[in-house]
């Protein structure tokens, strides 16, 4: 996008005000999307992202500046902002000579994005298929999209690094109703690969997933309340691991200290059953990364290793402040934000049990098949999920199915009641999208079937 000697140059004035470290950070990401709505194309979009963003590090001091305009004298004067915001440490460098670093892809072969009418097939497909699924589905949603943007990075240390990224996305959304009831289900897929991974994974497919768990929902009773053991289901249970551990252990929160995980590492801080990896190489995974948005190769991380807290994610600026290395968990949205550490794939592996064997062992208690939405509290860890799909288990069955189920609870506390993990883990293989800081990122979660112990939910039904 950038010839090298103008990097250099960059680089060089970005610093010219002092400063310990600078990069750029180069962006061109073409995107295409189409919206269905009461089986009509509703909305259609096309996008292109070009540009640059440039920081500089000074101490625990970042300036940051981006521009639209790929002259050199644009370049130059956003490099010149950012260095006006962190001036300070030495009385600048030379220009840096750069050396191009080779980048292990998965992703070379990869085209841009499709034509609209392939877009428009997929679409009425899904909108067929939930159709008729049952006469209870009285609409559907659906959209896709498919992006590929490239990336080109280069830094003080002399560092330069290319990076070609592809995002598909089918979603489909099915409200079902009854006389008395309306719910919907909604199921999303795709991942960093082509359109083609849809003629595998068909949108008839996902349409009527997403009409089953609507129509599910139309019977569901009304949940209870108080406090019970939880089976989480596989896969997309995960999001419980992304939202009320995950976060705890990114390392801006713990260098300042406003993580429960601060200054653990070596701890124990869950049961002995738990062990958490954060993943940037999953082929194919919406979190995974060839480089994060720093240069920095994705890792494979382990975070907590039966039960003990091993260590966080990091990005660069963190990582030199606390004496680290970067984990390749710097992650932005596009050139207009600062890179943060940020989740990738967020999983943990199975155990020994058997589902049944854990359904058996559980006298009265709810199955979170699926979340809905939840939020939590980083420096508490307290958090609050909604269950998108959910059941009761009675005497070690799973029976009715519930609706306007949540559960309340806290991260470090409900990872010591895990009291049994089955061997079936995998990944969600659902459109997952981290926010945080006002940016947003696509992240991957996965989880074995886990029992947990105790936790509150919050139902309108209160069994006597």
């Amino acid at each position: 996008m950038i010839d090298e000697s103008t990097l250099a140059r960059v680089i060089a004035r970005a610093l010219r005000r002092g400063g310990e470290f600078a990069d750029v950070f180069c962006e061109r990401r073409t995107s295409q999307s189409l919206r269905l709505q009461d089986g009509n194309v509703h909305e259609a979009a096309c996008g292109l992202v070009l540009g640059v963003g440039i920081r500089v590090i000074s101490g625990e001091s970042a300036g940051y500046a981006y521009s639209d305009d790929l002259s050199l004298e644009a370049l130059l004067q956003a490099a010149d902002a950012a260095s006006h915001i962190a001036r300070g440490g030495n009385n600048g460098i030379a220009e840096p000579t750069l050396r191009h670093e080779a980048v292990a892809s998965w992703y070379d072969g990869l085209r841009d994005p499709a034509d609209s009418a392939r877009y428009a097939d997929l679409l009425a497909r899904a909108d067929v298929a939930a159709r008729a699924y049952d006469p209870r589905v009285v609409a559907v949603n659906a959209h896709v999209g498919d992006e590929l943007q490239e990336v080109w990075i280069a830094n003080s240390e002399g560092r330069v690094v290319h990076d070609r990224r592809p995002m598909v996305t089918l979603g489909v959304q099915v409200v079902a109703g009854d006389a008395q009831e309306r719910s919907s289900g909604y199921v999303g897929d795709g991942g960093r690969t082509s359109l083609a991974y849809f003629d595998d994974h068909s949108p008839e497919a996902l349409a009527r997933e997403a009409a089953r768990i609507a129509i599910v929902n139309v019977s569901a009773v009304a949940a209870p309340a108080g406090e019970m053991a939880m089976v989480v289901g596989a896969g997309g249970g995960g999001v419980l691991l992304h939202e009320a551990v995950g976060h705890g252990l990114e390392s801006d929160f713990n260098r300042r200290g406003t993580s429960l995980y601060s200054g653990r590492v070596g701890e124990r801080v869950a049961s002995e059953l738990v062990t958490i990896y954060d993943d940037g190489n999953l082929p194919e995974e919406r979190g995974t990364i060839n480089v994060d948005d720093e240069g920095v190769p994705g890792q494979h991380k382990v975070l907590v290793e039966k039960g003990v807290l091993r260590g966080y994610m990091q990005d660069l600026l963190n990582a030199r402040l606390m004496d680290a290395h970067s984990t390749g968990s710097g992650r932005r949205q596009s050139i207009r934000y600062l890179p943060q550490p940020r989740m990738c794939n967020t999983y943990m592996p199975g155990g020994e049990s058997s589902v049944e064997e854990i359904l058996a062992s559980t006298e009265r208690g709810i199955y979170a098949k699926s979340f809905a939405g939840g939020q939590v509290e980083i420096s508490k860890g307290d958090f609050v999920f909604m269950i998108g799909e959910g059941y009761l288990i009675e005497r070690g069955k799973v029976t009715a199915p519930v609706k306007n189920a949540t559960i309340v609870g806290n991260g470090p506390d409900a990872m010591t009641k895990v009291t049994a993990v089955a061997g079936d883990s995998r990944l969600a293989r659902r459109h997952y999208t981290c926010g945080k800081g006002g940016q947003y990122v696509p992240v991957g979660v996965g989880m074995p079937t886990v029992k947990i112990s105790s936790i509150t939910v919050g139902g309108t039904r209160h069994d006597g």
